[in-house]
């Protein structure tokens, strides 16, 4: 006989009903922002300063890495998620992340760095796109967009608050190692609460599972892919727009302290611009998601693109700490507009049965960014300049708004058995 678990008699969807779990994952996912926010800041200078690296392309390098791995360890997270549990995905995530702020300190040489960010990109692939299904998973339908900005501020609450805190050490200690050491807590906190509290979700992805038409076809990995990237409109939408919007933040990421560099600020102000950017992206991520539940993703995805394009254009035109510091709020204020409503959108578009899946295919879409963003910023600044990089992108990110007012057509319903096998055809 079959011994029935205490936690699977009381699997019940809702925020309020699972509350201590979704507040862990709250506090996990602001360790995994805080493994990002550690490079935000010090890494792009320590190529440029320690290693004395001249091409931005080299030093934009480690981002390439980052943003490629961590688009394919998204893209399989999905899978792996639904076949071994979320909670097994999001250890293996964190146990690939603790070397990472251990082999930037030690770094001889460029390529350390880079391997690093071979790592980190693995672990932020399996451990944030857990924290975001799970939390999916744990709220049900009604407020996904809710659980997502919240699970988005305190990831880039994070990001900007130890951005801050690695430019004020490295303004008193040197670049490294003392402003990575905030990585290495945040990894091992992470991972010790990871492998003893966090429960695994698949049980409610099955309650809720119930409620849904029941899908004559079971859908391929292939198949998810193909409706996720183009075959939906929606999802397609979506698709492109995280795209561009991780391609401006990959860039922003690699070029801003460069660019703020040369034209005479130093590595405590560069940390507060680098700060601002994820800081009001996290914070304003708690209103946006609820607000996109009651308005729709439509909007404010369309809206977050354009203000976003506009921070961009008005940091490359300008040249002082006031304006960039103006042009960060604007930025950061766009991505909140953008970040969980997109999410949110996409997990509209999907069945219940494959929504994991789905989202780790836009998210693959969405972190590739990062690496293009980072070469073709690269690319453009050694050729033309950082100003021209920083510009070229803004545009670009205007663009990707067009394209989403233009196919999305708000927000939608799981898709039903009908319309998903008459888009298969």
């Amino acid at each position: 006989m079959t011994a029935t678990t205490p936690e699977a008699i009381t699997v019940r969807l809702g925020l309020k009903e699972n509350w201590r779990q979704f507040s862990l994952l709250v506090l996990i996912n602001a360790f995994v922002g805080g493994m990002v926010g550690i490079e935000r800041t010090v890494v792009p200078l320590i190529g440029a300063e320690d290693f004395h690296l001249e091409s931005t392309t080299l030093i934009t390098s480690f981002i390439i890495s980052f943003g490629v791995v961590k688009a394919f360890a998204n893209l399989v997270s999905g899978q792996l998620a639904d076949s071994w549990g979320r909670k097994r995905v999001l250890v293996m995530g964190w146990l690939f992340g603790l070397p990472v702020p251990f082999m930037i300190i030690a770094a001889p040489d460029w390529s350390w760095v880079i391997a690093a960010n071979v790592l980190l990109g693995v672990s932020q692939g399996f451990a944030w796109s857990m924290t975001v299904i799970m939390k999916v998973d744990l709220v049900g339908p009604k407020s996904r967009g809710l659980a997502v900005g919240l699970n988005e501020f305190a990831g880039y609450f994070a990001v900007g608050a130890t951005a801050f805190l690695t430019g004020y050490l490295a303004g008193r200690y040197g670049l490294r190692p003392v402003p990575i050491y905030l990585g290495v807590g945040y990894a091992c906190l992470g991972l010790v609460l990871s492998i003893l509290v966090v429960r695994d979700t698949r049980e409610h992805v099955r309650l809720e599972a119930r409620g849904h038409a029941k899908l004559e076809t079971t859908l391929s990995f292939r198949e998810v892919f193909a409706l996720t990237s183009f075959r939906d409109r929606n999802l397609f939408a979506a698709s492109q727009a995280g795209l561009v919007n991780n391609l401006n933040d990959g860039m922003s990421w690699g070029i801003f302290p460069l660019f703020f560099t040369t034209l005479g600020l130093g590595v405590e102000r560069i940390g507060i611009l680098k700060a601002v950017y994820p800081m009001v992206w996290g914070v304003g991520q708690t209103i946006t998601g609820p607000l996109s539940d009651r308005w729709g993703r439509k909007g404010l995805i369309v809206g977050g693109m354009w203000v976003q394009a506009a921070g961009l254009v008005m940091t490359g035109l300008t040249g002082q700490f006031g304006w960039w510091l103006t042009a960060s709020v604007l930025l950061g204020a766009g991505t909140a507009m953008v970040y969980p409503s997109l999410i949110a959108a996409v997990s509209d578009a999907s069945h219940p049965s494959w929504r994991a899946r789905s989202l780790s295919v836009y998210r693959f879409w969405r972190d590739l960014g990062y690496a293009i963003g980072a070469l073709a910023a690269g690319l453009i600044a050694d050729r033309f300049g950082f100003a021209a990089a920083i510009l070229s992108i803004g545009v670009l990110t205007f663009i990707s708004g067009v394209v989403v007012l233009a196919c999305m057509t708000g927000r939608s319903p799981a898709l039903t058995t009908s319309r998903i096998q008459e888009e298969l055809r």
